[in-house]
């Protein structure tokens, strides 16, 4: 019902900056929420932001003041703009998108992941 496909990892030093985009597809008008996450090596899949069909936004701690999430409508992406990285932001950041199918009904979709890798 909603596709998803996440650009604009890659590689930076330290003290760099990123933005990822997410571009969403389908049923977009029926969205809730939608949010990063990410997934280092070994590591459990973590939220980083979130914001809501409302724009309310929460970030995980170790996010807050560097990383800023925000909505294009009009072009049906997301964005994750990342300050000051640092390496232990190295991760596959997935976009994710909670939507409603039937009233009262919710459905998730995550996309492929794009790969952001930050050099000491």
């Amino acid at each position: 019902q909603v596709q998803l496909v996440e650009s604009g990892g890659g590689l930076v030093q330290a003290g760099g900056s990123l933005r990822l985009s997410c571009a969403a597809s389908g049923s977009t008008f029926s969205i809730n929420a939608m949010g990063w996450y990410r997934q280092a090596p070994g590591k459990q899949r973590e939220l980083v932001a979130t914001i809501s069909s409302g724009g309310s936004t929460n970030y995980a701690d170790s996010a807050k003041g560097r990383f800023t999430i925000s909505r294009d409508n009009a072009k049906n992406t997301m964005y994750l703009q990342m300050n000051s990285l640092k390496p232990e932001d190295t991760a596959v950041y997935y976009c994710n998108v909670v939507y409603t199918v039937v009233f009262g009904i919710t459905r998730a979709s995550w996309g492929q992941g794009t790969q952001v890798t930050v050099s000491s």
